[in-house]
């Protein structure tokens, strides 16, 4: 059973969705398994909880 795991900031649930579709789709598409089998979570992080390049997310 694939288990994905996305990091990311806060998106809509039509995002979220759309997401999860296309994350099953392509492991449906290249590993043939069922996608009943596979589970995508998302670990959303707020932006003033990550940086990159020195600076909070949330600043830039």
């Amino acid at each position: 059973m694939p288990v994905v795991t996305v990091q990311q900031g806060p998106r809509s649930t039509e995002l979220k969705r759309e997401l999860v579709r296309q994350i099953t789709d392509a492991f449906v598409d290249t590993l043939h398994v069922p996608a009943e089998s596979v589970q995508v979570w998302i670990h959303e992080v707020p932006t003033d909880s990550w940086g990159s390049a020195g600076k909070l997310t949330a600043d830039k």
